[in-house]
């Protein structure tokens, strides 16, 4: 960029002199070399389309061109090394930002900010930089003035406190004189560089000797003839609070201007590289579009400054003042004199001035309180005061420092460090004890809470285990619900799994269960005998008491169809939800027209069926058992039975005797009906009748 010796000017042209150079600059750019020909060395060149310095109402001639052009090669590298810079900064802020910035998760939004002033330049020649620095520094002097001194005096004043007023050198004048709007030095600076024609720095000299020849922080050899030691038309000094310098206004205008063609901007934004294209927005601009003069070097400088100062004032500020010993960067010289002055304009002598005079620590009443409430007893935990400043003047009166403290209107103002030492360290021993006592009723909160949990999960546990008891002993109990009138009386029930809690009782329940289903196995068949022995002794000789009762003789009987019996009986049991078969035989049934049928005979605990063997006993009769009335038996050994019922349709059957012959079963099923409709303590049943 910056080999602009390859250029040659002359009166009304120019021409290219090095391609391989200018090759080299187009590729860097990532620019097209015929696209930069054609838009800046021959359309622009001719009296029809003249180029454009940034706004469309100021064309050039091409005799202006040409010095235009020069000064847009010199200033192209400074634009350039300017948007580079701000691209940079800008690149680094958007990294380190918090993205999705939220109080709550992250915090306090506070920043920690560190700036680094550069100090007053005072060269053999002073030109518009070491202007703009040492205008920085009047500006950042200014606002320590008003952080530290004014705001310090002002603070008491407004508090009420009693205070010796401290004079000190407030450089806000010499702020105005370069920023104030129409008169200061940057807004005449710029009027001259707005102004038709040809300008000149001496023009801009004239036009500040004009509107501040009466400032007394300003002057000029037109003001003051007899100061040889400024040029006419050329130089003017300004006495700051560091010292006076004088500057040159040589090179001020064009420093000044943003003479950077809006060419040279629409060709960097067609550049390929984006961030190149980036840094030059305002090249996508048509020549038509730009109406507006861009902001001028000292207008960017000066606003910088005003939001720089803005954001300081809204942050608490610490400074660290750097002494310079010498100017000649030697470490063993030391001079008192340099020293002394840097001491006098940085106001260090003012600023200990007001803290002489004032008082070292200042705070609100609130925070105060909240700090150093546990030193007395009068405000811990709570004070019971009128308001917190009682509060606070209760506290210091306790500690017996009412002679070291100034009680404003909203804050307690402690002049010297030892007081404020004295509360820090018996602060600290209440502290002390705090923690400990803090740390036994925590210990004791977390023992509470660990025995709560505990408890509670030892009353869960016993709730779960009774849970388990129930819900087992539930289970039982649905299990082993009807066993009773069960054949086997729930032997090939299974038993649930128990909880451990109940391993040892569940092998006691087996123990008496075992116990009880082998008494209720030898029990029910006697309690039917007596039965039958009670209601037909006497009456018939053989009632079968000698042998063992089994109830289901189908089965017995006819071994080849004893499958179609139980697959029947195992249907009727399905639909008529019926426990077990009390009695189950073959018999021969007499009709009313004193015929006999081969039929088979089933009684469960619900249900009397008489069913046709000869058609794979299907049922064909079902008499419900609350029906039976009574039962009519013959003292012969036809073994005849009538079952009476309550609509008089009474069923005539005898019993058969196959297998073995002449075997009496009367007995069996007379016991064995009693037996049962005792144990379901049913009554009504008529006597026998023989």
């Amino acid at each position: 960029m910056a080999e602009h010796e390859s250029l040659e000017f002359g009166k009304a042209d120019f021409v290219l002199l090095d391609n391989v150079s200018m090759e080299e600059f187009m590729a860097n750019l990532k620019l097209s070399e015929r696209a930069l020909q054609n838009q800046m060395f021959k359309d622009n060149i001719n009296h029809n389309n003249p180029p454009v310095l940034g706004w469309s109402s100021e064309l050039v001639s091409t005799v202006e061109y040409i010095y235009i052009i020069s000064l847009n090669i010199l200033h192209f590298p400074q634009a350039m090394y300017e948007r580079l810079f701000c691209w940079i900064v800008g690149r680094i802020n958007d990294i380190i930002e918090v993205k999705n910035y939220d109080a709550r998760v992250h915090g306090k939004n506070t920043v920690i900010g560190v700036l680094d002033i550069y100090g007053f330049e005072i060269f053999q020649n002073n030109s518009f930089e070491q202007f703009c620095i040492n205008y920085c520094n009047e500006k950042l002097q200014q606002l320590f003035i008003q952080l530290v001194l004014k705001q310090e005096q002002e603070e008491y004043q407004r508090e009420g406190i009693p205070w010796k007023h401290i004079d000190y050198f407030n450089n806000q004048i010499i702020v105005d004189l370069v920023e104030q709007q129409h008169k200061g030095i940057f807004s005449v600076l710029d009027e001259a560089c707005m102004n038709v024609g040809k300008v000149t720095d001496e023009v801009f000299l004239q036009g500040l000797n004009v509107k501040l020849a009466k400032h007394a922080h300003f002057t000029s050899r037109k003001l003051s003839p007899t100061d040889k030691s400024l040029e006419f038309d050329r130089d003017f000094r300004i006495r700051h609070y560091a010292g006076d310098v004088a500057y040159s206004v040589v090179g001020f205008i064009d420093k000044n201007k943003d003479t950077l063609f809006q060419d040279f901007k629409r060709l960097l934004y067609n550049s390929s590289n984006p961030v190149l294209k980036g840094m030059w927005p305002e090249g996508k601009l048509r020549i038509t579009e730009v109406t507006k003069r861009p902001l001028t070097a000292a207008t960017i400088f000066k606003n910088s400054m005003i939001s720089l100062v803005e954001n300081l004032a809204s942050k608490e500020p610490y400074y660290v003042r750097c002494i310079k010993p010498n100017d000649v960067k030697s470490p063993l010289l030391f001079e008192p004199e340099r020293c002394r002055h840097q001491v006098e304009y940085l106001g260090l002598l003012e600023n200990v001035r007001v803290r002489r005079a004032g008082f070292a620590y200042r705070q609100i009443y609130q925070r105060f309180l909240q700090r150093y409430k546990m030193i007395s007893e009068f405000t811990w935990p709570n004070h019971d005061l009128p308001s917190d400043k009682d509060a606070v003047k209760k506290l210091l009166q306790g500690c017996k420092f009412d002679h070291d403290v100034a009680y404003g209107k909203t804050k307690v103002f402690i002049r010297t460090p030892r007081t404020l030492f004295s509360l820090e360290e018996q602060r600290s021993e209440m502290v002390q004890r705090i923690v400990v006592f803090l740390q036994k009723v925590w210990r004791g909160t977390l023992a509470r809470m660990r025995y709560r949990r505990m408890r509670a999960a030892l009353i869960i546990l016993r709730a779960y285990r009774r849970y388990k008891v129930k819900s087992y002993i539930r289970e039982v109990n649905r299990r082993f619900k009807n066993v009773r009138s069960m054949k086997d009386h729930g032997r090939h029930v299974k038993w649930p799994t128990p909880p451990k809690v109940l391993r040892k009782f569940e092998e006691a329940m087996k123990s008496i269960y075992n116990r009880y289903s082998t008494w209720a196995a030898k029990d029910a068949p006697v309690r039917a005998k007596v039965a039958s022995l009670e209601a037909l002794k006497g009456q018939r000789a053989d009632l079968g008491l000698q042998r063992p009762w089994e109830g289901n003789y189908v089965k017995r009987d006819n071994p080849d169809t004893a499958s179609s019996f139980t697959l029947v009986s195992s249907e009727l049991q399905r639909k008529d939800k019926f426990m077990r078969v009390l009695f189950s035989c073959n018999v021969r049934k007499i009709n009313r027209f004193h015929k006999a049928e081969d039929r088979a005979l089933l009684i469960s605990d619900r249900h009397l069926y008489k069913m046709d063997p000869l058609k794979q006993y299907k049922p064909m009769k079902s008499i419900p058992l609350y029906n039976v009335t009574g039962l009519s038996v013959s003292p012969g050994k036809d073994q005849l039975v009538v079952f009476h019922t309550k609509d008089s349709r009474d069923l005539v059957v005898c019993l058969q005797r196959m297998v073995p012959a002449n075997e009496s079963r009367i007995g069996e099923l007379v016991g064995t009906l009693l037996s049962h409709f005792k144990r379901l303590a049913i009554r009504g049943l008529n006597s026998f009748q023989t």
